[in-house]
C-alpha cells in the first residue's frame, strides 16, 4: 500500500503541529527508529513530509511510514505529559480520515476509521468556503476551510482557524508567548504592543480591554477541548462553523488595522 501525496501532506502537517505535534528532537529519534532518511533541517512538517515521500518512492511501500506514526503514537512516550496523547492522535486521525485507517487509544493503527467520503468532504469544504466568501471573510480564515478539516466534522476548521490568529500576533510581534500570556502581552497593559484604535479615551482603553477578553474566551473555548470531552460534546453543525469563521474574521481584520503605538 502507497499514501497518495496529499495524505502524506496531512499526515505530516498533523504530525509536525506547531502546538502539538512532535518536538524536533522526536523526530529525529522517531525517524531513526523507525528506518528512514533524516532529511536535515527545515520546519517539522517538512522534514516529516519529505523523508516519508524519499522512503515511499525509493520503496514503493509505506511500511516504514506506518512504524514511524505508531512509534510517534506509542502511549508509553507519553508518560509525564500525557495531556500531549489525544490532541496528537486526533490531529493524526483526522489527517487519516481518507485513508480508511485510524489510530486508537492504545495507540494501533486498525482499518475503518474513515470518517466521511472524500466527495462528501470536498462538498462540505465547497459549500462552507461558498457561504463564507458570500460574508466577506478574511483570506487568512478561507484558508483553514479544506475537506481534510472537516472530515470529521466543522469543529476542526474553526479550531485551526483559531490558531491562526495565535501564529499572526507571533508574527507581528516577535513574540513566542501563547494563549492568554500572549494576548496580555500583545493588547494588555498601559502601553500595549499593539492598539486596536487611537487608545487615548477611556472609551478606547475599554474597547481595548474588551478585545483582550475577545480573544481569550475564543481562544479558551477551542484549545484542545478533544483532550479533555468526549466527541458528542464536541460536534459542530455547518451553521455554527460559519457564526464562529466570520467572528474570527473579525478578529484577523482588527488585527491587521492595529497599530504600534510609539515607545517612550
Amino acid at each position: 500500500m502507497r499514501f497518495r501525496q496529499e495524505h502524506l501532506h496531512a499526515i505530516a502537517a498533523a504530525l509536525g503541529d506547531t502546538d502539538e505535534g512532535l518536538k524536533n528532537s522526536e523526530i529525529d529519534f522517531l525517524l531513526k527508529s523507525a528506518k528512514l532518511k533524516n532529511p536535515g533541517p527545515g520546519t517539522k512538517r517538512d522534514r516529516i513530509y519529505n523523508a516519508f515521500v524519499e522512503y515511499q518512492n525509493r520503496a514503493q511501500t509505506n511500511l516504514h511510514i506506518l512504524a514511524f506514526i505508531r512509534k510517534a503514537l506509542k502511549p508509553a512516550r507519553f508518560l509525564g505529559f500525557t495531556e500531549r496523547f489525544e490532541p496528537m492522535r486526533a490531529n493524526v486521525n483526522r489527517a487519516l480520515a481518507f485513508t480508511g485507517l485510524y489510530v486508537d487509544e492504545s495507540g494501533k493503527l486498525d482499518k475503518g476509521g474513515t470518517a466521511t467520503t472524500l466527495s462528501e468532504a470536498e462538498r462540505r469544504a465547497s459549500e462552507l468556503r461558498r457561504d463564507l466568501a458570500s460574508r466577506g471573510t478574511h483570506p487568512d480564515v478561507l484558508d483553514f476551510c479544506r475537506a481534510e478539516l472537516i472530515a470529521d466534522n466543522y469543529f476542526h476548521a474553526v479550531q485551526e482557524a483559531v490558531k491562526s490568529v495565535i501564529e499572526k500576533l507571533r508574527k507581528r510581534t516577535g513574540l513566542i508567548d501563547d494563549g492568554n500570556v500572549l494576548f496580555d502581552r500583545v493588547f494588555g497593559g498601559e502601553t500595549p504592543i499593539l492598539i486596536i484604535n487611537a487608545f487615548n479615551s477611556m472609551s478606547e482603553m475599554s474597547e481595548q480591554k474588551g478585545f483582550v477578553h475577545l480573544l481569550k474566551g475564543t481562544y479558551g473555548t477551542f484549545r484542545n477541548p478533544t483532550a479533555h470531552a468526549a466527541r458528542k460534546d464536541w460536534e459542530m453543525k455547518k451553521e455554527d462553523a460559519e457564526d464562529l469563521l466570520s467572528l474570527l474574521s473579525f478578529i484577523h481584520r482588527r488585527i491587521d488595522k492595529a497599530t504600534m503605538p510609539p515607545r517612550i
